[in-house]
């Protein structure tokens, strides 16, 4: 009984966005992984911009070996995937710089990679980015927004909530 008085409470926590772009329902992605959330509940972004920053203060925990996807920790213990684009893992890299590693620490708004759009969509492959929660047993992604305009760093897309 006592353990759980000094056990530190897990803090609710905003996710920004991060790529500035139109912010669409995870159910309007034409890829059905993510459309039916397969991979977890969230939003996707059509990016107006190429840099992509990080939408949490937390740690990277993966960065793909293709480049095309990024997934962290928040500090409160939510994983999130940003999956740059639709079926980029095709380009082998080809279009993304990564600025960051395993196991970087990173605070809302720091630059994690340059997400070279017109590179992508030049090669016929679709800039929608879906930004998914990973593990949605013990998160929610609550209060998410939809059809609005977003800027990166700043614009709150949803609160990871503990279950």
């Amino acid at each position: 009984m006592l353990k759980n008085l000094f056990k530190k409470k897990a803090e609710n926590t905003e996710l920004v966005a991060p790529i500035t772009g139109k912010v669409i329902a995870l159910e309007q992605v034409s890829d059905q992984v993510f459309s039916q959330k397969m991979m977890g509940d969230g939003v996707a972004i059509e990016p107006s911009s190429n840099e992509v920053v990080s939408p949490i203060d937390g740690e990277i925990v993966d960065v793909f070996k293709t480049k095309h996807a990024i997934s962290l920790k928040a500090n409160n213990g939510a994983e999130i995937l940003i999956h740059m684009g639709l079926e980029t893992v095709e380009l082998d890299g080809e279009g993304f710089e990564v600025k960051v590693s395993n196991g970087d620490k990173v605070e809302k708004g720091d630059p994690i990679a340059v997400f070279h759009t017109d590179i992508i969509a030049g090669k016929n492959y679709q800039t929608v980015t879906p930004i998914i929660l990973l593990n949605g047993d013990e998160y929610t992604a609550d209060q998410k927004i939809s059809d609005e305009d977003a800027k990166a760093g700043e614009t709150i897309l949803f609160e990871l909530k503990k279950n």
